[in-house]
Protein backbone atom coordinates (compact mmCIF):
# COMPACT_ATOMS: atom_id res chain seq x y z
CA UNK A 1 0.00 0.00 0.00
CA UNK A 2 1.51 3.47 -1.32
CA UNK A 3 -0.09 6.81 0.39
CA UNK A 4 0.29 9.70 -1.90
CA UNK A 5 -0.23 12.94 -0.66
CA UNK A 6 -2.23 14.78 -2.96
CA UNK A 7 -3.10 18.66 -1.13
CA UNK A 8 -2.15 19.24 2.28
CA UNK A 9 -3.75 22.79 4.07
CA UNK A 10 -3.78 23.97 7.32
CA UNK A 11 -7.05 25.03 9.15
CA UNK A 12 -5.58 26.71 12.49
CA UNK A 13 -9.19 27.70 13.14
CA UNK A 14 -10.03 24.01 13.72
CA UNK A 15 -6.56 22.97 15.32
CA UNK A 16 -6.28 20.69 12.17
CA UNK A 17 -4.25 20.06 8.78
CA UNK A 18 -6.74 18.74 6.16
CA UNK A 19 -5.69 16.67 3.34
CA UNK A 20 -6.48 14.96 0.52
CA UNK A 21 -4.79 11.44 -0.44
CA UNK A 22 -4.35 8.41 -3.01
CA UNK A 23 -3.88 4.81 -2.11
CA UNK A 24 -2.21 2.70 -4.75
CA UNK A 25 -3.06 -0.82 -3.93
CA UNK A 26 -2.40 -2.59 -6.68
CA UNK A 27 -2.06 -6.47 -5.33
CA UNK A 28 -4.27 -6.11 -2.27
CA UNK A 29 -8.21 -5.04 -2.38
CA UNK A 30 -9.63 -1.62 -0.53
CA UNK A 31 -7.44 -1.71 2.60
CA UNK A 32 -9.15 -0.64 5.78
CA UNK A 33 -9.94 2.03 7.63
CA UNK A 34 -7.19 1.01 10.36
CA UNK A 35 -4.59 0.22 8.28
CA UNK A 36 -4.94 3.56 6.37
CA UNK A 37 -4.89 5.70 9.77
CA UNK A 38 -1.68 3.79 10.43
CA UNK A 39 0.11 4.49 7.55
CA UNK A 40 -0.98 7.87 7.51
CA UNK A 41 0.35 8.57 10.20
CA UNK A 42 3.89 7.60 9.40
CA UNK A 43 3.20 9.91 6.44
CA UNK A 44 2.07 12.57 8.24
CA UNK A 45 4.51 12.15 10.84
CA UNK A 46 1.74 12.47 13.66
CA UNK A 47 0.15 10.03 16.33
CA UNK A 48 -2.38 7.49 15.37
CA UNK A 49 -4.88 8.93 17.81
CA UNK A 50 -4.58 12.35 16.49
CA UNK A 51 -5.42 11.14 12.55
CA UNK A 52 -8.89 11.02 11.62
CA UNK A 53 -9.82 9.43 8.26
CA UNK A 54 -12.87 11.64 7.08
CA UNK A 55 -13.95 9.22 3.88
CA UNK A 56 -12.40 6.98 1.31
CA UNK A 57 -13.47 6.14 -1.85
CA UNK A 58 -12.10 3.55 -4.07
CA UNK A 59 -12.27 4.33 -7.81
CA UNK A 60 -13.77 1.70 -10.15
CA UNK A 61 -11.94 -0.25 -11.98
CA UNK A 62 -8.80 0.64 -10.82
CA UNK A 63 -6.44 -0.06 -7.66
CA UNK A 64 -6.61 3.44 -6.56
CA UNK A 65 -8.71 4.89 -3.62
CA UNK A 66 -8.93 8.46 -2.69
CA UNK A 67 -9.53 9.96 0.44
CA UNK A 68 -9.31 13.16 2.83
CA UNK A 69 -7.67 12.84 6.29
CA UNK A 70 -7.47 15.25 9.51
CA UNK A 71 -4.63 15.34 11.52
CA UNK A 72 -5.84 17.52 14.62
CA UNK A 73 -3.04 19.19 17.26
CA UNK A 74 -4.33 16.92 20.15
CA UNK A 75 -6.21 14.00 20.55
CA UNK A 76 -8.60 16.14 22.71
CA UNK A 77 -8.96 18.21 19.91
CA UNK A 78 -10.06 15.42 17.67
CA UNK A 79 -12.41 14.48 20.04
CA UNK A 80 -13.93 17.49 20.64
CA UNK A 81 -14.32 18.63 17.36
CA UNK A 82 -14.61 15.52 15.10
CA UNK A 83 -18.40 14.76 14.28
CA UNK A 84 -19.39 12.21 16.24
CA UNK A 85 -20.14 9.00 12.90
CA UNK A 86 -16.78 9.56 12.16
CA UNK A 87 -15.08 8.84 15.37
CA UNK A 88 -17.27 5.84 15.39
CA UNK A 89 -15.86 5.17 12.37
CA UNK A 90 -12.23 5.34 13.22
CA UNK A 91 -12.15 3.57 16.87
CA UNK A 92 -11.73 6.42 18.35
CA UNK A 93 -15.02 6.21 20.19
CA UNK A 94 -18.15 3.67 21.10
CA UNK A 95 -21.61 3.88 19.28
CA UNK A 96 -24.27 5.43 21.92
CA UNK A 97 -26.80 2.85 22.28
CA UNK A 98 -29.87 4.01 22.34
CA UNK A 99 -31.72 3.29 25.76
CA UNK A 100 -35.56 1.44 25.58
CA UNK A 101 -38.26 4.38 27.22
CA UNK A 102 -38.52 2.70 30.53
CA UNK A 103 -42.45 3.05 31.25
CA UNK A 104 -43.84 5.06 27.74
CA UNK A 105 -47.56 5.81 28.17
CA UNK A 106 -49.36 3.66 25.93
CA UNK A 107 -51.23 5.52 23.10
CA UNK A 108 -55.28 5.57 24.20
CA UNK A 109 -56.82 2.92 21.48
CA UNK A 110 -59.23 4.70 18.79
CA UNK A 111 -62.87 4.19 19.87
CA UNK A 112 -64.67 1.53 17.99
CA UNK A 113 -66.22 2.57 14.46
CA UNK A 114 -70.04 2.89 15.08
CA UNK A 115 -72.08 -0.87 14.51
CA UNK A 116 -74.18 -0.58 10.95
CA UNK A 117 -77.92 0.73 11.02
CA UNK A 118 -79.77 -2.24 9.59
CA UNK A 119 -82.45 -1.04 7.48
CA UNK A 120 -86.21 -2.43 7.83
CA UNK A 121 -88.32 -3.34 4.70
Amino acid sequence: MEIKVLEEKANPLLKRREFSFEISHATAPTPKREEVRAEFAKVAHAPKDRVIIERMRARFGTATTRGEAMVYESAEAAKSIAREHILVRNGLREKAVKAAPAAAPAAPEAPAAPAPVEKKE
